[in-house]
């Protein structure tokens, strides 16, 4: 796939098109000489359109251009007379060196036009290429993170580079050692949607360079890119196929993204099926017990004698038995089903949903699992640790950097102003808490 993509030639192919172009009419020149003698030089002109016309077709517009000059000079200097000199004193011959020029010029300019659409026809067909060998590797990645395995293999070998991907779930993949100032880019791009780093207009002290991965108006990822010698990973040229992969990898996130909250979702409702159940089953198994225990203390206490002293203790545990197993009754999915609100920001719990003005929040399983864990303990300040662990795994205790990754891209969904949150509060060197009030 990288040799389709190369379509900028270097600077020694280059000089070797103009190079070949010279000896061709070199060649010409001296096929010429070799005819004139005998047959005259009323058709040597013709010798040269061939050598032109192929420079034109392997070469490009350039060398064919220097062709058809020097063939008008070398016929000029070889076959006109005087002849070993620019001078013409024929006024047939200025006739027949200027009609070359212009029969060479043209010639040159259609011939590279031609090859000029045959070399876009392939490069288009080798982008299309590529953009479905990457859609069909997607389409067979089952997990989030086979898709960011894939896709970073992938696109990193087409533009034989170094690939990352950063996202609320972390970087992928886990080999590769981004800096703070590198995970500070890849959050600019996540906050602002604008390709940053190496090579690129905004300014930043990165050896990456990384673009947005869009699903829609929504960041999904931020894809970086780097070159081990410095340079930047992606050409002009290139940054249309880029997208275009970068499109496939969008679709390839959003459709993992939707089944992980399909199966979340199910797990969900399984889980609140099962408690109702149990709880339901705990109610029917114990109330009776219970009360007849409740029912047998009351009838010792009436009865009187020596045991009307442990009949009320018996009686008052059993009260309290029966007062938890009716709060634990009520402990169904009637908690979560309470929407916290702040203002015109609505946080559903239970099914999932986060509204601001009415309009839904679409959020990530990642972001809402983090305000979900916030909203479960507002007001109160949770430490980094405590989130990365809950939300990440204990393996990723110290990730600090995915963290700050999710809370600026809820930030950037949730705040009114993301550069002054007043929603998701840090507190400096310690955690985060969700500022609403707690009734």
């Amino acid at each position: 796939m990288t040799d389709a993509l190369s379509l900028g030639e270097s600077p020694a192919a280059q000089l070797r098109a103009y190079v070949l172009a010279l000896l061709m009419v070199a060649a010409a020149t001296l096929a010429g000489l070799l005819i004139a003698p005998r047959w005259g030089n009323s058709g040597v002109d013709l010798l040269y359109l061939p050598a032109v016309l192929a420079a034109a077709s392997f070469a490009g517009l350039g060398p064919a251009l220097l062709s058809a000059l020097a063939s008008a000079l070398a016929y000029n200097f070889f076959f006109t007379a005087p002849q070993l000199s620019f001078h013409i004193d024929n006024p047939n011959d200025v006739v027949t060196v200027i009609v070359l020029f212009a029969v060479a010029l043209v010639t040159s300019q259609l011939a590279a036009s031609v090859r000029r659409q045959a070399r876009r026809a392939d490069a288009h067909a080798a982008r299309n290429a590529t953009i479905a060998g990457l859609a069909r590797r997607l389409l067979a990645c089952t997990s989030g993170a086979e898709i960011a395995a894939v896709g970073t293999a992938e696109i990193g070998t087409v533009f034989s580079c170094n690939a990352a991907l950063v996202s609320d779930a972390g970087t992928a993949p886990a080999a590769v050692q981004l800096t703070p100032a590198d995970l500070a880019v890849a959050a600019l791009v996540l906050e602002k949607g604008e390709p940053a780093g190496r090579g690129l207009d905004r300014a930043v002290p990165s050896e990456w360079q990384f673009h947005p991965v869009r699903s829609g108006g929504e960041v999904l990822a931020a894809f970086g890119l780097a070159r081990d010698d410095g340079v930047p990973p992606v050409r002009a040229d290139q940054l249309q196929l880029l997208d275009n992969l970068l499109d496939q990898l969008a679709l390839a996130l959003e459709r993992d993204r939707a089944e992980t909250e399909a199966r979340e979702l199910g797990r969900v409702r399984e889980r609140d099926h099962v408690r109702a159940v149990l709880l339901s089953s705990i109610g029917q198994d114990l109330g009776p017990p219970l009360k007849a225990i409740g029912d047998a203390a009351r009838a010792l206490r009436r009865s009187g004698g020596a045991g009307k002293a442990l009949a009320a203790g018996i009686g008052a545990e059993a009260v309290k038995i029966e007062q938890y197993l009716t709060n634990l009754l009520a402990l169904g999915p009637g908690d979560d089903s309470q929407p916290i609100t702040a203002g015109d920001l609505v946080i559903d719990l239970f099914r999932h949903e986060v509204r601001r003005a009415g309009e839904a929040v679409h959020l990530t399983p990642r972001e809402f699992a983090l305000l979900a864990e916030l909203a479960k303990h507002r007001g109160r300040v949770l430490s980094h640790g405590w989130l990365l662990r809950t939300i990440w795994g204990p393996a990723h205790e110290k990730q600090i950097d995915y963290l700050r990754v999710a809370i600026r891209a809820l930030r950037q969904k949730l705040e009114v102003i993301p550069s002054a949150p007043s929603l998701i509060v840090n507190e400096p060197a310690v955690g985060y808490r969700l500022a609403l009030p707690a009734g």
